[in-house]
């Protein structure tokens, strides 16, 4: 795929939906680091629907440690894995207040050495909380990339590589949400939904659907 189609596949995504973001429900940098950790094999409704109940009564790392661990599991318990989960933010507040005093760090080192915190959910949150142009590549965005030919690659940090390498500087702060959403939506698995794709003519999918 060369530059001036990518180009235009950007142009068609943000005129089709200018201000994209995540879909998670979040206020603070706190709030949508717990919401990303929260959402690992879980959809961002279900995630949503347990922050909305944990949010109002705890959504700092302090407030959550003194929560505690059975507390927490409470209100997320309708989340998978949430036992898990709940560990993981646990550790992940007490790092938070007594190496970050209680602030989000802001760099990937840190955000990475934080427990259930890897490469893709360290890159949504220097996106989203401190609008930073990286891309987190998740299956979605795997799949778009790899499907339309934007950027291919074998795994995820390859794709990513690529997309920040091809994606045009004006579009890459928001090229993670328009690509999350096209395969969420649009460019789904199983049967992607050509006939009411934007960039159809523009992508070079082989075995396209005519729905």
């Amino acid at each position: 795929m060369n530059a001036q189609k990518r180009h235009e596949i950007f142009a068609r995504l943000r005129e089709h939906n200018p201000e994209p973001t995540t879909e998670l429900n979040w206020s603070t940098p706190f709030e949508l680091l717990a919401a990303v950790l929260l959402s690992a094999q879980a959809t961002d409704v279900g995630v949503n629907k347990a922050t909305d109940r944990l949010f109002p009564v705890a959504n700092t790392p302090a407030a959550i440690l003194e929560l505690g661990l059975d507390g927490l599991k409470e209100h997320i318990k309708t989340i998978g894995l949430y036992n898990t989960k709940a560990k993981n933010l646990m550790k992940t507040c007490r790092i938070v207040v007594e190496q970050h005093d209680g602030e989000v760090p802001r760099t990937r080192k840190a955000l990475e050495a934080l427990p259930g915190v890897g490469r893709k959910t360290a890159n949504v949150i220097l996106n989203t909380a401190f609008g930073e142009p990286t891309i987190a590549v998740d299956t979605h965005i795997f799949r778009v990339s790899n499907r339309t030919g934007i950027a291919k690659g074998k795994d995820v940090v390859e794709v990513e590589q690529k997309l920040l390498r091809h994606v045009p500087k004006a579009f890459r702060q928001d090229a993670h949400h328009w690509l999350i959403l096209h395969g969420r939506y649009t460019c789904v698995a199983r049967k992607p939904r050509c006939g009411s794709c934007v960039i159809e003519d523009l992508c070079e999918f082989p075995d396209k659907v005519d729905l």
